[in-house]
């Protein structure tokens, strides 16, 4: 039985991070908006996620800052004190979360089912979603839309866009465009920086235009010169010179995007444009684009079984592997044959639609 039979007057969300994951919290949040629209939602979103979520139409956001320690989680009760809410949504195993969901007013605590969690989380809530085969992390936060009484299916997204917003795609594609997002959350995750050089001379053979993005961290900025330096084509490199909601556009008005295990990625998801994600360290099947699993390119399965002994059906769900050495092991024509898949489909080569 579902935890609502009739529409909860509030509910508050914490998922306070990453990228990825708060993109696949959005089809969620949305799809218990559109069945219910008179319910209340706060969102308790990281810093950074949170230029993202306050995009979304009737969200009360709640910006926490992790870099800000113990002031960052009393500042984000202080916003909350006022509030009691009908259930909360746990969405975030992390410990630092656990210990900010103690300052959310909530009469059901609502936490992943007891194979899903870790970190003690199930200590933090008195509501858990039952025990699940569901593999990819998108179908695992959609139970929490099943378990109140939400029905959830195909998930769909909806993120309004600004004119300053699709200012940076209006400004550079003109024409068939790839958009390599070239960085990980670490270095060794990412592919070669001449794998991606040759990806997009390759690319510009086959008449697309190539834009590099990414955030402006030093490490981003020095991988995309590496591709600019390998490459015997022209590229826009306007990685960190972006916004989020700017980076959303770009990959809106791509042809296709070339990404590792990464937020764009799955940004790049939320608009319905084709991803080739690049995967070694951890299983696309849980982790990667939820629309584009047919053009993901991974080596995880045959180097997590040399790694733990085990075929992939005995590893646990979340096992990844690490070492510098996995990504190189994806090949520049693995890469070559799922994009040459993407152009011979049914899929125009105009630009796409802005707006």
């Amino acid at each position: 039985m579902a935890l609502f039979s009739t529409p909860p007057r509030s509910i508050c969300i914490l998922r306070l991070s990453a990228i990825g994951d708060v993109c696949h919290a959005i089809a969620v949040v949305q799809a218990i908006q559109r069945h219910w629209p008179t319910t209340e939602i706060t969102w308790v979103a990281g810093k950074v996620e949170a230029q993202l979520v306050n995009a979304l139409p009737n969200i009360n956001v709640i910006s926490f800052d992790k870099k800000a320690g113990w002031h960052g989680i009393k500042s984000a009760w202080q916003q909350l004190k006022s509030h009691r809410f009908d259930a909360l949504l746990d969405m975030q195993v992390a410990l630092r979360a656990s210990v900010l969901s103690l300052g959310i007013k909530a009469k059901y605590r609502v936490g992943f089912s007891k194979n899903r969690t870790k970190e003690g989380q199930w200590l933090f809530t008195n509501k858990h979603l039952p025990n699940t085969d569901s593999i990819h992390v998108l179908d695992n936060m959609a139970d929490f839309a099943r378990y109140i009484g939400v029905p959830f299916t195909t998930p769909v997204w909806d993120i309004p866009l600004t004119a300053e917003d699709n200012s940076i795609a209006e400004q550079y594609i003109h024409q068939p465009t790839l958009v390599i997002s070239p960085a990980a959350s670490k270095d060794e995750r990412n592919w070669l920086a001449e794998h991606y050089a040759a990806m997009a001379d390759y690319a510009v053979t086959k008449g697309l235009a190539v834009i590099l993005c990414g955030s402006p961290s030093k490490r981003e900025q020095q991988l995309g010169q590496q591709i600019s330096s390998y490459s015997q084509t022209p590229i826009t490199n306007l990685i960190g010179k972006t916004t989020l909601l700017q980076l959303t556009a770009l990959l809106r008005a791509a042809t296709v995007v070339i990404a590792p295990d990464s937020g764009p990625a799955h940004l790049a998801t939320t608009q319905n444009t084709p991803v080739i994600g690049l995967y070694g360290h951890s299983n696309p099947a849980r982790t990667g684009p939820y629309l584009s699993q047919p053009y993901t390119v991974s080596v995880y399965q045959q180097v997590a079984e040399q790694h733990y002994g085990k075929s992939l059906g005995e590893l646990p769900w979340g096992a990844r592997v690490k070492g510098s050495d996995i990504m190189p092991q994806i090949s520049v024509a693995m890469v070559k044959e799922k994009l040459d898949l993407i152009l011979s489909s049914s899929m125009s080569l105009a630009p796409k639609e802005k707006s």
